[in-house]
């Protein structure tokens, strides 16, 4: 993997938020997946709340579409709206099918106090606070998965079909070209952004990270 450029302010947040993601690469739920012995009741549970995660997710891309300080990341953000609302949630839609899980149980499903602490801190920073805080609040999500699958991808397939067709999704270099896009967004609303505004993005880039760790333990 490349090594990070440093002069990057987006460099800087993944050292500060490197114990947090070396946990999630570490987590009992990562490398079940990875070695195909992770229980499917609990993948089946962890699906149904990422599902759940997702339908507030399209929530907070609606909100950053509405914020976004020029045209172009507008569109980028409406782009990846669409792809969540057409293509990654019915991929979610046909990946919980072969858990036997029905649309009508994801629809119906209740939220996990993780599920619902995380969405709620997104839609709030989305809702009231500047544009920067919300791309680095959303920087992790898509980040994080993207060097998750990349990582993955680089091991042993897993024995589990249906589990390496998940870390075939994140791996996918066009998941890593949003991930980039995302990173750039931020690196460029913080050499806009003062040193408070900076201080600020950190926190909010940390707390999503550790969100993000806690998500893996909601199966």
């Amino acid at each position: 993997m490349t090594a990070p450029d440093q002069s990057r302010f987006t460099a800087h947040l993944r050292e500060l938020a490197d114990p947090i993601w070396q946990a999630q690469h570490q987590h009992p739920f990562v490398r079940g997946l990875a070695d195909g012995s992770l229980p499917t009741e609990t993948f089946r549970a962890w699906l149904l709340q990422d599902y759940l995660f997702l339908v507030e997710y399209c929530r907070l891309l609606a909100l950053g579409v509405a914020r976004a300080p020029d045209m172009a990341t507008a569109t980028r953000l409406a782009d990846v709206l669409h792809a969540t609302l057409h293509e990654e949630m019915t991929l979610h839609r046909r990946c919980a099918a072969e858990f036997g899980i029905a649309e009508a149980q994801l629809a119906s499903g209740e939220m996990a106090d993780i599920t619902r602490a995380y969405t709620d801190h997104l839609l709030r920073v989305a809702a009231v606070d500047d544009f920067a805080l919300l791309a680095a609040a959303l920087l992790p999500c898509m980040w994080g998965y993207s060097e998750l699958g990349r990582r993955l991808a680089q091991d042993r397939p897993s024995p589990e079909p249906r589990y390496r067709a998940w870390i075939e999704t994140y791996a996918d270099p066009a998941f890593a070209e949003l991930a980039g896009w995302c990173r750039e967004l931020v690196d460029q609303l913080a050499a806009d952004a003062g040193p408070e505004m900076r201080s600020r993005m950190r926190r909010e880039f940390l707390l999503s990270s550790r969100f993000e760790l806690s998500f893996w333990s909601v199966g």
